[in-house]
């Protein structure tokens, strides 16, 4: 679901503090910025109010009303002072997600800024800043999603025309980093593409990357210059802070043995829940076999963690034996949506009570399915820059 890019339309959606607002329901699990707890009155159900219904009527969380910040953010706000009327912050969008990018700027209270991208007739990328960024602090808005050649080279040409504009400080904000996951050599003569890509930002111009939700953390080390990393776990702890789920029946899986780590920082932040583990076998690239599953789901809501759904074979293969297994319900929670063929066949087959992704890759309109919900990442990459841009922590955010 690609949320519109119009400020007027984005600022009639629900406001992030109603996500503070309660009711008497059944026991429940409630949030304290990223941190989570159980309420003592045993009583804490997070009442949302309308509009909530937004493309195919599933809720998407809202750029921020009046630059108001989520209780992720707000628990974690500088007491410095931030001019909002900098002159020397420019931000500039590549074509990749250039919604993501308004809600950003909208978010910022800033224009976006004015920037010529074409192809020639052979394909080839021509970019022209049409104003000046002498001296200037720049952020360049753009993910490398599928196609991921085409943009990753758009944003290449972009940090070039920035730095022979003479802009002072170039970041490349890179909601999604694709070929993230050829991140180290498992069999004989492959290629470390994700140490490629990091020199070619590096050598293009980038003085900083920010980037969100890597595939391996290791990959910020390929680069030899600053990097932000930061996590959309927030975005979707706040989201599920609105869904009536007892405690004592929530369970969360990781999808393979990689992901177990992100899994169990997952779960402490869900008041420490418990943690189950989907042992598989790849036999080649987009190509799993699920073996078994190591931990009790019987009679539980599972919630499955990964940072991306691909082709979603690993997701809807694990979801398929927490079925036989005994859960409950099973949703499904990334941070980026590639879903390549046959991606949403598998996930709009009935496996999954509901599919939580973030929009750092825009979904396409005929990827719309019932079950799916997009959440915004665009006040925490809006409220990041600022962070950046005035010398302040990033960190603090999710501490």
């Amino acid at each position: 679901m690609a949320m519109q890019s119009s400020p007027s339309r984005t600022a009639s959606f629900l406001k992030p503090s109603s996500l503070s607002r309660c009711c008497s329901r059944q026991p429940s699990l409630s949030f304290n910025g990223a941190r989570t707890r159980i309420s003592s009155t045993n009583t804490i159900k997070c009442d949302i109010s309308g509009p909530l219904n937004f493309g195919n009527g599933k809720p998407a969380i809202p750029v921020l009303n009046d630059h108001t910040l989520p209780k992720f953010l707000e628990s974690a706000r500088v007491d410095k002072t931030v001019d909002r009327n900098d002159t020397r912050l420019r931000l500039f969008s590549g074509t990749a997600n250039h919604a993501l990018s308004q809600e950003i700027a909208w978010y910022m209270g800033l224009e976006l800024g004015k920037i010529n991208i074409k192809r020639f007739a052979d394909g080839e990328i021509y970019v022209q800043l049409q104003e000046s960024v002498r001296g200037c602090d720049v952020f360049l808005l753009q993910p490398t999603c599928p196609p991921a050649n085409e943009n990753l080279m758009e944003l290449l040409v972009m940090i070039d025309a920035c730095r022979r504009a003479s802009a002072k400080n170039i970041t490349a904000v890179i909601p999604y980093f694709g070929y993230a996951r050829a991140d180290r050599k498992t069999q004989g003569r492959e290629s470390i593409a994700a140490k490629l890509v990091a020199n070619l930002i590096t050598e293009a111009g980038a003085n900083r990357v920010l980037a969100c939700d890597l595939h391996a953390g290791q990959s910020m080390g390929y680069f030899d210059i600053p990097v932000d990393h930061v996590y959309g776990q927030p975005v979707i702890l706040d989201y599920l802070a609105s869904k009536t789920i007892c405690s004592s029946d929530l369970v969360v899986v990781s999808p393979d043995v990689g992901g177990v780590a992100r899994a169990r920082a997952f779960a402490k932040k869900l008041s420490d829940a418990p943690l189950a583990i989907v042992d598989k076998r790849r036999h080649g690239h987009n190509v799993a076999e699920v073996m078994n599953l190591i931990g009790d789901v019987k009679g539980k809501v599972a919630v499955m963690v990964d940072d991306m759904i691909d082709t979603a074979g690993t997701i809807a293969e694990g979801a398929a034996l927490l079925h036989e297994e005994g859960a409950r319900e099973v949703y499904a929670c990334c941070t980026h949506a590639v879903f390549s063929p046959p991606a949403i066949e598998r996930l709009s087959s009935g496996l999954f009570q509901e599919v939580i992704i973030t929009n750092t890759i825009p979904v396409a309109e005929k990827n719309y399915f019932p079950q799916l919900t997009v959440l915004s990442v665009a006040n925490l990459l809006g409220e990041t820059i600022w962070r950046v841009h005035d010398d302040c922590s990033v960190s603090s955010i999710f501490q």
